[in-house]
């Protein structure tokens, strides 16, 4: 089965109240335990704000370290989950189901596997 990021968009800014945000995160825990019995669910993880982050970067052959996100914007990512489905309708249907749990912008996308590197050899 192929492999798909689930990744989700969050504001920025503060999170929201623990009576807004502790429903949502028993039904993200739900459906995180319905991936897991489905056998779709691979790993999940949330991430700690972008002010935490630190890019580094090749520049004229010298490595530069900056704090903060890579980009600036409203949102940003907060979290993921990889899960594996038989295909995107199937992963979509997952993304889905997490975008009505946790409220929020939810991008599904395809990991790249060996099948679909340029430089693997093809059947």
């Amino acid at each position: 089965m192929k492999q798909y990021l689930l990744s989700i968009y969050q504001p920025d800014g503060d999170p929201p109240p623990p009576e807004f945000l502790e429903p949502i995160m028993r039904d993200v825990a739900a459906l995180a335990q319905e991936m897991k019995e489905a056998g779709a669910w691979v790993f999940s993880a949330g991430l700690h704000a972008p002010s935490t982050a630190t890019v580094v970067r090749l520049k004229d052959g010298d490595m530069l370290t900056t704090d903060g996100p890579y980009l600036e914007g409203k949102e940003h990512i907060g979290g993921f989950t990889i899960i594996q489905a038989p295909d995107l309708d199937a992963a979509l249907g997952w993304g889905r189901r997490l975008a009505r749990a946790i409220t929020l912008p939810i991008e599904v996308r395809p990991v790249v596997d060996e099948a679909d590197r340029c430089d693997a050899p093809r059947a």
